[in-house]
């Protein structure tokens, strides 16, 4: 048996300030490593159902010689059925990459489409349209960058009166700015962000959703957070338009909420909130009390229904919730949040039961809210004991070493709260989870353990003979030759020995 005399302890700074520090600095870690990949795609609308089932296997793939054709018919065909006609065939190649191509290499096609787009002949405007949406699901930049001369005519329709029109071209925007930094250097200067700020006005539910899509492309370019969010220059952001403000309020939970607005305006808000720009100019537009209103209204929603998509906005609205507060303690923004009471404590509690249920992948990110609430938050601490939301929570400890090192850190964020904390965590159901959680090879599991029983030790000096006394001393004794670990159980043996 391992005898903690066997080496000379050296002194540790194993106090409330020292464990504090180190906290921090994991946790800085951990909300870096949550900004996850972004969700950059593309959309492609079709017209009717048969030809979205249809796809690439009913188009065909046109030559030269067969654009050239198309193209001259679309310009100069005998009448206007005529000249739909071709473009409608032209739209069909254009959904083969090998089309794409040969269209982009003849000269002047371009210019003729763009002539085609901004003809005043209804018909021939919208397949003229059709077909550069084509263009813009290609995953090739040229083929985007092909599309540079069509921009400016996109933007400028977006105030048009046609919702479907209006429609199609945010999406082709959409499609067009994730492809390539040259498009976006044009589009800024032309007016985007403007343009994009009038949509938002939009009575039409898919105008808003693609308005959304088209956004949240913008926003995950690379030179974001610099130029579009906000701006350096002259011309004009995000932050600066309206578009926060009107975003939030279509978050709104309410017979007026639109669940598809909802997700798309979610993932713009996560991006913005992710660039750290000013999340501060969020929080004063009311974002933590639209975003805590809404987890309650998710969390009665799941209660009622067995939508399968709910978690496509709850995902989201969990992103920006953990990462406003890792910038703005709770506390600090007083009546604004509703959060502040045990109904979002409770609520968070049914869509981590409804993950473990339908979406066990999204457990991690119920659990990093949670942490986040609790981790300045005497309130949210206290509401977690209140409700006695502790054993359900450690049942979640054996699904995965992830989900244990976000347990843990929530239990040390309520035990650094002080002695009256600990006392309603121990012993109870945490001592046996602690000993098989300090039984497993992880070592971030057991060093989160063992941070854990620090800060009960130092709380709570009955904690330390507990231990000992259910096999504790055999638990530690498993880890005193690791390197990683070595340090801090001789700093918990220090704590009980002299706590």
């Amino acid at each position: 048996m391992w005898n903690p005399r066997q080496r000379r302890l050296k002194p540790l700074a194993c106090g409330m300030e020292e464990l504090r520090r180190r906290r921090r600095e994991r946790e800085a870690a951990l909300r870096k490593a949550r900004r996850e990949q972004q969700l950059v795609s593309k959309r492609l609308l079709r017209e009717d159902a048969q030809e979205e089932i249809g796809g690439e296997a009913a188009a065909t793939t046109l030559g030269e010689a067969e654009v050239q054709q198309l193209l001259r018919l679309a310009q100069w065909g005998t009448d206007e059925k005529e000249r739909e006609k071709a473009l409608v065939s032209l739209r069909h190649g254009l959904q083969h990459p090998e089309t794409q191509q040969t269209f982009i290499r003849l000269e002047s096609s371009m210019r003729t489409l763009v002539g085609l787009l901004t003809s005043n002949r209804a018909l021939l405007q919208l397949e003229a349209a059709r077909c550069l949406h084509e263009l813009s699901h290609s995953e090739q930049s040229t083929v985007a960058e092909a599309c540079l001369p069509a921009t400016s005519y996109l933007l400028t329709y977006l105030s048009g009166h046609s919702s479907d029109f209006i429609e199609l071209c945010l999406y082709t925007l959409g499609n067009l700015i994730v492809e390539s930094e040259a498009v976006r250097r044009q589009l800024l200067p032309q007016g985007i962000i403007p343009a994009l700020a009038a949509c938002i006005q939009s009575p039409h539910a898919a105008v808003l959703e693609a308005l959304g899509y088209a956004l949240s492309q913008l926003l995950q370019a690379k030179e974001a957070p610099e130029k579009i969010i906000i701006s350096t220059s002259a011309g004009s952001s995000i932050l600066d338009s309206t578009l926060p403000k009107h975003m939030l309020r279509l978050m709104l939970p309410g017979p007026k909420l639109s669940p598809g607005v909802a997700v798309e305006f979610a993932w713009c808000l996560h991006y913005i909130i992710c660039s750290q720009v000013n999340n501060a100019l969020l929080i004063t537009h009311g974002a933590l009390s639209t975003l805590g209103l809404l987890l309650l209204d998710l969390a009665g929603a799941v209660q009622r229904t067995e939508d399968a998509g709910l978690e496509l906005l709850i995902c989201p609205v969990i992103r920006c919730l953990s990462n406003l507060l890792t910038d703005v303690p709770v506390e600090a923004v007083g009546g604004q949040m509703e959060l502040i009471d045990e109904r979002v404590m409770a609520a968070l509690f049914i869509l981590l039961q409804f993950f473990l249920q339908k979406q066990p992948s999204l457990l991690p990110e119920g659990l990093w809210l949670l942490n986040n609430l609790t981790a300045n938050s005497p309130t949210f601490c206290t509401s977690l004991l209140s409700l006695d939301l502790i054993e359900p929570l450690l049942q979640l400890v054996p699904l995965s070493n992830v989900v244990s090192v976000l347990v843990l850190t929530v239990l040390c964020n309520v035990a650094e709260k002080g002695p009256a904390y600990c006392q309603h965590l121990w012993p109870g159901p945490l001592l046996p989870c602690l000993l098989n959680t300090l039984a497993l090879s992880d070592t971030e599991v057991v060093g989160q353990s063992l941070e854990l029983l620090q800060l009960l030790f130092l709380y709570q000096p009955e904690a330390a003979q507990d231990f000992l006394q259910q096999s504790g001393l055999q638990a530690l004794e498993r880890h005193q030759e690791e390197a990683q670990l070595q340090d801090r159980v001789h700093a918990l043996w220090q704590t009980a020995l002299h706590g």
